[in-house]
């Protein structure tokens, strides 16, 4: 009898458990899919890998001059580099807060990230959709122009906004079509915005092919929609390195923030590629939820 009631407790136990272990794998296949690109910047574009709540991205940008200088200018490094430090806050896992600032012109931004939707590994949720926006400031001091004429606080801003939608095709391929705007109080002869307008649109494309487990060819395209400025054509390498993820890259602009991705002058592809790398860096400043 000791035996019979041992062997129902021990059958009783184990399909509980068994049923655990069921109900914990059926949950787990809701879970969101992870890292559709390696860092939340992808080339020059923000992308819609979250940052979890209490951690900061940190990222240093870097491009230089054209290439068809050839030796004399060390292919572009000697003709100076446009650099933007940002940092980004993650205030909670769908909503981010950040600040950079670029040294043309010395432009200064904020920006935020929040997450609508995120691919599932099920495939309930096919893709991920994010939406970001920012206001900048150009506090270029204009010190060639007489005080009189330099420009005001309002006529120094300028904003942006754009919705993001990505997909995980495979482990190896991931895709994001970015539909942006730019708006700026007033078009001034800033050094690398060649349009004279105050409102762009642009339809950016970012794209990655994983080569190995832990780097990626990548892509950038950014077609403008409403005016007859160049595109802007990227092509890069993402390397993950003792928890920084490098990202080496030939483009054809040298902006680095949204407002001049849009708006600025774009060299030809092949002929006027620059030489660009950002280092990406995530921090975790408390415990996590994810």
């Amino acid at each position: 009898m000791r035996t019979t009631g041992l062997s129902l407790v021990l059958f009783f136990v184990s399909t509980v458990y068994s049923n655990a272990q069921l109900e914990r794998k059926l949950e787990n296949t809701n879970q969101p899919v992870d890292l559709i690109f390696h860092a939340p910047r992808h080339i020059n574009l923000l992308t819609v890998e979250p940052l979890e709540k209490k951690t900061m991205h940190f990222a240093i940008m870097h491009t230089f001059g054209t290439l068809d200088g050839g030796i004399e200018t060390l292919y572009g490094l000697d003709n100076g580099a446009n650099i933007q430090f940002s940092f980004e806050f993650g205030l909670g896992d769908k909503l981010s807060l950040g600040a950079s600032r670029s040294s043309r012109d010395k432009f200064y931004n904020v920006y935020g990230r929040y997450h609508l939707l995120e691919q599932t590994q099920n495939g309930k949720m096919p893709i991920s959709v994010s939406m970001a926006g920012g206001a900048g400031v150009i506090t270029n001091p204009y010190s060639f122009l007489p005080e009189a004429e330099r420009p005001e606080f309002a006529d120094r801003l300028a904003y942006s906004a754009q919705l993001m939608l990505a997909r995980k095709f495979s482990n190896k391929i991931s895709l994001q079509v970015s539909p942006m705007m730019a708006y700026f109080s007033n078009p001034l002869p800033v050094y690398l915005i060649e349009g004279t307008q105050q409102f762009y649109l642009a339809l950016g494309f970012s794209g990655k092919i994983k080569v190995t487990e832990r780097s990626s060819l990548t892509l950038q395209w950014i077609p403008n929609l409403n005016s007859d400025l160049r595109n802007n054509v990227g092509i890069g390498w993402d390397v993950e390195a003792g928890g920084h993820v490098f990202q080496m890259y030939f483009v054809t602009s040298q902006a680095l923030n949204e407002q001049y991705l849009l708006a600025g002058g774009n060299g030809v592809p092949g002929e006027e590629f620059r030489l660009g790398f950002n280092v990406n860096r995530i921090f975790a400043l408390g415990q996590n939820k994810r």
